[in-house]
């Protein structure tokens, strides 16, 4: 039987396989479908992958799925389809999952575990038996709680489908109650050549960034080649915070409030910071921590008071006590760290309670201390128990101010280090060994650079199983969350209380919600505050777990488990569990572990954990073949793409056009919406109905896209590409024409695709998505008020002057000035705060927005927009 590898990292594959004509040569193992979709409620972000493959060979195909997710995140969901037939992932104990993988390995089957460590992902693979010409449905599902630092939230999302997708499409949807005040799109899928498979809407509360390559963008990129794209879109925004003490929510009996202050004035620091030396530090590793500190240095606020310790098996300090952040202090520092040397072995534990002393000497009034450590190894001279060491400078910190631990590369005990950081109040980040190690060093010193209370302390009246309550410094740019259980349901209001200390004097912040307002919550958004709740819980409680012993460490590894099996979270402590009938090979996937069996995976990259499943499923009861399947997310499920449209001879493109119907009576206007990344709200204006229009023109591919108006949108679009190809749609039903055939389909037919070298055509049950060459659209079918009626939205098209019509006006700037005005290409334009439909999307949300007349928009009057036939 061959053998065929498949990659999908965050994406879902949508298979629609039509037997047209086409003549786009077909791979074996053909990724027909690739989505990811990812809604974010309150920075609690759900993705779903989903992603569907057919053999299209007459013999039986191996196929194996990778997926790359968030290492913060957990998966919640794993769901695999072939031939009608599902098999769901089920959450169980590690130690009742690892017995059944056991014995599948006792009887020689492949089933299998591999784990790696990554700075930000971790992988997910599974391996299944596809039968001839046979199809496989891949869904996967992670949730993750986005941690807002430096002023940003972000959300990752990768891609690497290890072959060019023609149905390949990210989309990420953004609910935040205070609104959204920031919106950014980064990573090397938004660069060069892919920037314009990037589309952005904000408005308000809410924000949605879709990114739609086309075949061709996928094998031209930066990071692309033959088989497909390979990098990162990298989401990152922020929202408004009007109300300094926070934001309350509450919904089905649990709460969750976030607490960001902003207007505070900084408190003024001691930090000291503690670097090894040793030999092992040589090369690249002292170079760029040399750098760093230079930069760090350089950064330290004038009211600041540092302190600079260097160790290998003996201590040198800077300076016995520490001095204020002056510039003639500054220098003399600098000098010092240009001359840190590698030599020695490694005294972790006189140089932690050597920097212990220096804070504890120079108490300082209405300042926050701070010790970092920075080492590549483990203790190996003076005290070399690394469970001694921990309770010395637990026993010495006592509490009052937080240690911070960075572990440079993979030969450090990096839990070991992660235990004495938690156990202080601080945190343990790994460095990792590469290009930008000093500016992840400068990263993490940017994080606490500015901390703005200390003593943190939030309290809510009527609540049980809070999750952590107590911080001993927030940080400008960061955000403190707390989540619990509403126990006293006769409250009238849920109150919050924030008593910390600031810079000057000791502050207090309150905040509440009206019970009775509680009952009105979306029912897609009715239990995402108790999931976010039982993941905080779990994470913390991961954490604190490292930090126990005896009988209070196993109380919490039971709560972790209560909590993850109830919730189908894939933990430390729990595995998915793929159980397939009787003689089928058993799947399991563990959470990975930091730092495990790196030595064992040398092949595997620096940045990739790694799940793994394999195993094999039937493709139907008494079929010898067996079939194989890659694994993607969870979306929207589609039936298999066996429907044959009706298919006519060749006609003449002058017959197909004369088979739409008649034009509807005039109306009297529609409305467009127009976003850009970079401006906080949508322009919108009127246009008049019955009106031809030209919609989008690239002369360079000889394509356009023109559309009849009717009085809710278009009655009917025409697109046209080169002389062979067009695509004629209205409310009833799409004739396509490839040059040598037309071909009708009916919208709410099967899903089905057709593809030849320069055209793609997917057709799903209420839109078209098409690509003609450099330009993608997808065109809607909505209905309002009971009429029917069309809207494009053009996802990818090229960027430069040539383009004409009215969508091809993607990126309108404006300036808001006062009186309700906006100025567009530096021309005054009466504004009104309206509001719009976004037929652009299948939700049609409606959004705020500036209406203005269309001529400021288009530039021009509407004579120049339209034209005599379609």
């Amino acid at each position: 039987m061959g053998r065929a590898t498949v990659g999908v990292i965050l994406f879902g594959v949508l298979l629609s396989f039509f037997a047209a004509v086409t003549a786009v040569k077909e791979r074996d193992v053909d990724i027909y479908s690739f989505h990811i979709n990812s809604t974010v409620t309150s920075r609690y972000a759900v993705t779903v992958i989903t992603s569907r493959v057919a053999n299209r060979l007459n013999e039986s195909k191996e196929v194996h799925f990778q997926v790359k997710i968030p290492k913060n995140a957990f998966i919640s969901k794993f769901r695999m389809t072939i031939e009608g037939k599902t098999y769901d992932g089920v959450v169980k104990e590690k130690e009742e999952a690892q017995q059944q993988y056991s014995q599948a390995v006792s009887r020689g089957e492949s089933a299998g575990m591999v784990s790696s460590v990554g700075r930000t992902l971790e992988e997910f693979k599974t391996s299944v038996t596809v039968a001839a010409f046979s199809k496989v449905t891949f869904e996967l599902t992670y949730e993750e709680l986005l941690q807002r630092r430096l002023g940003k939230y972000q959300l990752l999302i990768n891609a690497q489908p290890m072959q060019p997708v023609a149905d390949f499409k990210i989309d990420v949807y953004v609910r935040e109650s205070p609104g959204i005040s920031l919106l950014e799109v980064k990573g090397g899928l938004n660069t060069n050549e892919l920037a314009n498979a990037v589309t952005t809407t904000r408005s308000g509360t809410e924000a949605w960034v879709n990114f739609y390559p086309t075949r061709e963008q996928q094998t031209k990129c930066d990071v692309c080649g033959e088989n497909g794209l390979n990098g990162d879109l990298i989401i990152m925004y922020d929202v408004d915070r009007r109300n300094p003490s926070g934001e309350l929510q509450a919904s089905d009996g649990y709460f969750v409030h976030y607490f960001a202050p902003t207007d505070i004035p900084r408190i003024p620091k001691n930090v000291v910071f503690v670097i090894d030396r040793s030999g092992s530090m040589s090369g690249r590793k002292i170079q760029q921590t040399r750098e760093a500190l230079l930069k760090i240095l350089g950064d330290l606020a004038e009211d600041d008071y540092f302190g600079l310790i260097t160790f290998d098996d003996r201590i040198e300090v800077w300076n016995p006590e520490l001095l204020q952040a002056t510039e003639r202090n500054l220098k003399t520092a600098k000098d010092f760290v240009r001359q840190i040397k590698d030599n020695g072995y490694t005294n972790i534990n006189a140089a932690v309670l050597k920097g212990v002393e220096m804070i504890n000497k120079h108490p300082r009034e209405g300042s926050a201390s701070i010790l970092i450590l920075l080492t590549d190894g483990a203790p190996n001279r003076g005290e070399s128990d690394p469970t001694r060491i921990q309770a010395n400078v637990k026993e010495a910190i006592g509490g009052k101010f937080p240690l911070y631990c960075l572990g440079f590369g993979f030969d450090v005990n990096f839990d070991f280090l992660n235990k004495m950081a938690l156990e202080n109040h601080g945190r343990g980040r790994r460095i990792y060994e590469d290009s930008d190690a000093d500016l992840q060093l400068q990263g993490f010193y940017e994080e606490v650079a500015v901390p703005l209370l200390t003593g943190v302390q939030l309290n809510y009246t009527g609540s049980s199983n809070v999750t952590q309550t107590r911080f001993s410094h927030y940080y400008n740019g960061s955000e403190i969350v707390v989540a619990g259980q509403i126990t006293d349901n006769s409250l009238e209001t849920f109150q919050a209380e924030v008593i910390a200390v600031s810079k000057n004097s000791r502050v207090t912040y309150q905040d509440s919600v009206f019970m009775k307002d509680i009952a009105g919550v979306l029912p897609q958004h009715e239990h995402f505050t108790q999931r976010l709740w039982a993941y905080l819980t779990v994470k913390q409680l991961l954490e604190k777990e490292m930090t126990l012993n005896g009988e209070e460490k196993e109380a919490a590894r039971k709560e972790i488990l209560d909590l993850s099996l109830k919730y189908e979270f894939v933990t430390p402590l729990t595995s998915m569990v793929v159980t397939k009938p009787e003689g089928e090979e058993t799947q399991v996937a563990h959470k990975p572990k930091e730092g495990e069996n790196r030595k064992r995976m040398p092949q595997r990259p620096a940045w990739a954990n790694t799940f793994h499943l394999s195993g094999r499923l039937a493709s139907h009861p008494g079929q010898k073949g067996i079939g194989s399947y890659s694994y993607g997310g969870l979306s929207h499920s589609y039936s298999d793409f066996s429907h044959r449209p009706y298919t006519r001879k060749k006609t003449s493109r002058k017959t197909s056009q004369s088979q739409t119907p008649p034009t509807p009576p005039p109306v009297i206007g529609v409305r467009f919406l127009i976003s850009s990344l970079d401006q906080p709200k949508p322009v919108c204006y009127d246009l008049p109905a019955a009106s031809k229009l030209r919609l989008l023109t690239d002369p360079s591919s000889d394509f356009s896209m023109n559309g009849e108006l009717s009085t809710k949108g278009f009655n009917q679009i025409a697109l046209h590409y080169k002389t062979d190809y067009s695509l004629m749609l209205n409310t009833s039903h799409i004739l396509y024409h490839d040059g040598l055939n037309d071909v009708m389909f009916l919208w709410g037919q099967e899903p089905s695709k057709h593809e030849t070298d320069s055209v793609s055509l997917i057709l799903r049950i209420e839109e078209v998505d098409v690509t003609m060459g450099t330009v993608r659209v997808v065109l809607f079918r909505h209905k309002k008020d009971g009429e029917m009626f069309l809207w494009p939205a053009v996802q990818q098209q090229p960027n430069h002057v040539g383009i004409q019509g009215i969508f091809g006006k993607n990126n309108l700037e404006y300036e808001e000035l006062p009186g309700s005005v906006i100025k567009i290409k530096d021309q005054d334009v009466k504004a009104t705060w309206s509001t719009a439909a976004d037929y652009r999307r299948s939700s049609a949300p409606v959004l705020g927005c500036w209406l203005v007349p269309y001529k400021s928009v288009l530039q021009g009057e509407l004579s120049d927009f339209t034209v005599s036939q379609l």
